[in-house]
Parts: structure tokens; sequence; C-alpha cells
């Protein structure tokens, strides 16, 4: 039986965790949020480790992810993103725990226009893209058995997230404006959150830095409609292009990830972004 330990387990991420941890048959999961296991806390995360015999596995989930309160809150941001980050991988070193880690496509700057490779050097420009590009630069120095996986515009049922966003404001407003000004992928976490399962029940050892997320591309206009069409509600609401929408934060305008390393090296199936949408939403 492995046993697995899922730090900000009240995220959407790790709720998604929390519903396969029901057929995973194998895994033991231990489900903490931030009351309960403080990763700032290294002496906590040491007395934990001891307190639970032998973990063997960390899927972090814990992060510091609003964008825009990050520009202002720069310090709450590395010390969740980076320095936390540091304390985990310096306890699973320790212990032998092998950590799978979740960072973001806003590591890059999004001054390409094809998929970034797991090679593409970083280039944050803003601070939460700073700061989780830090806590991998950790992690990378750190510990040698690692998973860190980069994904792209999460949503699921769980949370705040712009699929509820926009399922909620369709039951009320009859118009929407909606960006355009950013290309990227959107992320069901659910699956994320089966192929980090994948990776444990199949006891993978191909340690290392990875892209995650569904398959093609898109605008958050795109994701709106697609959302709305399959709420059945395309025609009710007036949806609105605009390429001008400001933001405190600036954020990259192409942040495709390819998932070409990912496919070559695991046996996962992964979803086109409008299929996996549809099967969330019905």
């Amino acid at each position: 039986m492995k046993k697995v330990l899922v730090t900000g387990a009240n995220g959407q991420l790790g709720r998604c965790l929390q519903v396969l941890s029901n057929i995973s048959g194998d895994i033991s999961f231990l489900f903490t949020d931030s009351n309960q296991l403080d990763i700032r806390d290294k002496e906590k995360l040491h007395n934990y480790f001891l307190e639970n015999d032998k973990i063997d596995y960390v899927i972090n989930c814990a992060a510091y992810t609003n964008v825009e309160n990050a520009e202002k809150e720069s310090k709450d941001s590395f010390l969740v993103n980076a320095e936390a980050v540091k304390n985990v991988a310096e306890v699973c070193q320790k212990y032998d725990t092998i950590l799978l880690h979740i960072s973001t496509d806003y590591v890059f700057d999004g001054n390409k226009n094809t998929p970034y490779t797991e090679e593409d050097i970083p280039n944050p420009i803003n601070e939460y893209g700073k700061s989780k590009l830090l806590g991998e630069q950790y992690i990378q120095e750190i510990q040698e058995k690692y998973f860190i996986i980069r994904t792209s515009w999460l949503y699921s049922q769980f949370g705040k997230n712009f699929y509820q966003t926009i399922v909620k404001k369709s039951k009320t407003d009859k118009k929407l404006t909606i960006t355009t000004a950013e290309i990227g992928t959107p992320t069901n976490a659910n699956d994320l959150a089966k192929f980090l399962i994948e990776i444990i029940k199949n006891d993978n050892k191909n340690y290392g830095l990875y892209h995650f997320s569904n398959l093609g591309s898109a605008t958050w206009f795109d994701f709106a409609e697609e959302i709305l069409k399959i709420l059945g509600k395309r025609n009710e609401i007036s949806l609105e292009k605009t390429d001008n929408y400001p933001t405190f934060a600036e954020r990259p305008k192409y942040s495709v990830l390819s998932k070409k390393k990912i496919t070559g090296t695991f046996n996962s199936v992964i979803l086109n972004w409008k299929i996996s949408l549809k099967e969330l939403a019905n």
C-alpha cells in the first residue's frame, strides 16, 4: 500500500484527487489543508513525516494562485510558491519521498507562437510566475526524485475558476465581454488528477519536468463560448470579444504547452479540451 500525502487538498485539484481516492485501490491518501499542515513551517513538516511513518509520495497542490494579488503581495506569493516548496523538497529528500509538484504555464513570457516545450527557457512576466519558477528551481537543486508538472488554465466542478464563473453568469447575465488577448489551453483538473495517480500506480521512475494540459488551444472567449454551447445558452447570451481587458498583472499572450515529452514518456491518453469540458459539464 503506497502512502500519499496531498497538501493544499481543499483547492480544486486536491478536491479532484479526493474524489478519485475512492477508486484508487492500493493507495492510502493523507489529505491536508493549510490549517492541518502549513508547509511554510518546516518543523511541522518534519514532525508530520515522523508521525505518519513512511510517506511514499507527496502531491503538492498547495499554492498561492491569485495572479492579481501576487503583484501587490509578492512576499506572500514567494513564501508559499517558493520558500514553502523548498521546505517540502528538503523534507522529501530527507525521507526518500517522491515529490509531484504542480507548476504553471505562467513561467513563460508568451512571446512564442508555437507550444512551449520543457527545453524552452522560462521568463516569467509577473510575480506569480516568478514565484512558481523559483519553487521549481528549489526542487531541481535539492531533490533527486521529483516530477514537476506544469499545467495551464485549470478548471473543475470545485472552487472558483473560469468555468464556474461562466456557468454562474449564464444564469443571470444577458451579455458577457470576454478577452481574446490570451491563447492557452483550458485543462480539466480531473484529467490532471488522474494523470498524477497514474504516475504513482505505475511506479514510474522517469523523474523530471513535464508539461500537462488538455490538447488544443483557445482564447478565453473560445472557452466561454464552448461552455455556453454545452449549457445550451449560446443563443440566449450576447457574447462579445475584446482584446483590451485591463489587468494589474501582465499575462503571457501565448502559453500553450507542448505535450510531446509527456506522451512520449507515459502511456496516458490526453483529451482535447473541448471533449474534456463536455465530459465535465454533462
